[in-house]
This record gives C-alpha cells, structure tokens and sequence, in this order.
C-alpha cells in the first residue's frame, strides 16, 4: 500500500512540474485561434453591407453604389468571412463602370476603373484560392492583362 501511495505521490510531482513547462512551450495552445474569432456585430454589419452592394450590382445596375459597399467593408472589415465575394463584386462593378454599362455614369477614367478591376480581382485569385468567384476572377484578369501585385489589406 505504500509503494502504491509513493507512486501515485511520484507521479503527481512530475506531473506538476512537466504541464507548466509544456504551456510555457506553446505545446498546448488555450481557446480558439485569434485568427479565426470573428467579432459578431462586425460579421452582421459587413453581410448587411455584402447583401446591399449585392443588390446594386446584380438588380439595380448602380455598379458605383456597389463598389462604395464593398470598399467599406474592405477598409472596416478586412477579416470578414466573405471578403471573397466583396473583392468579386467591386472588381466585376469597376469593368463594368469601365465598360460604361449599369445606370451610373462613371466618376473616373475607363482606365482607373480598369486597374482598379485588375487589383480586386487580383487579389482574390492570390488570397482565396478556393472561392467560387476566382474561375470568373481569373477569366476577367486574363483580358485585363493577367494578375498585378498586388498589396494585402
């Protein structure tokens, strides 16, 4: 009986003294990754914005209103789970600004909207490779002269 208490008394010290130095270590990570934890009123207000950019680029035509949702929810919300199709609407509304098509007239130069078009799209293709958006993003880039390099925001 005392060999089993001395045991379990041996094993309880080594115990005590591996665990801390395994959570020192990084071996045992606490909680979720910080890269993954979405804030849930910044998710909700970005997908309003996604679902009206939605609404003007694929019912309204008003492709400059779209753009304008997308780009804030780019700068505000640059971690949102569907930044993917934020980045497919604001590149497919530049080239159609581009291609004066839609009810708005355009602010900028064909060619700005362009560029513009050519980095969202690049974007996407480089930073989601499995979106259901980057075969159209990649189809459009080839006639806008291929991907740009392009900076991560």
């Amino acid at each position: 009986m005392k060999k089993i208490i001395s045991t379990i008394c041996l094993l309880a010290l080594c115990s005590a003294l591996v665990v801390p130095a395994v959570f020192a270590q990084g071996a045992v990570k606490q909680g979720p990754d910080a890269s993954t934890v979405r804030d849930p009123e910044l998710e909700k207000d970005s997908y309003h914005n996604l679902e009206v950019a939605r609404h003007y680029f694929k019912t309204r035509k008003a492709y400059r209103a779209a753009i304008a949702r997308c780009e804030e929810i780019i700068a505000g919300h640059p971690g949102f789970s569907r930044i993917d199709e934020v980045l497919y609407i604001a590149g497919e509304s530049s080239l159609r600004l581009a291609d004066n098509k839609g009810k708005q007239a355009a602010k900028t130069s064909p060619d700005n909207l362009r560029k513009d078009a050519r980095e969202y799209l690049s974007r996407l293709v480089k930073e989601f490779p499995d979106s259901s958006f980057r075969e159209q993003a990649q189809t459009d880039l080839r006639t806008l002269g291929g991907e740009t390099a392009t900076k991560k925001q």
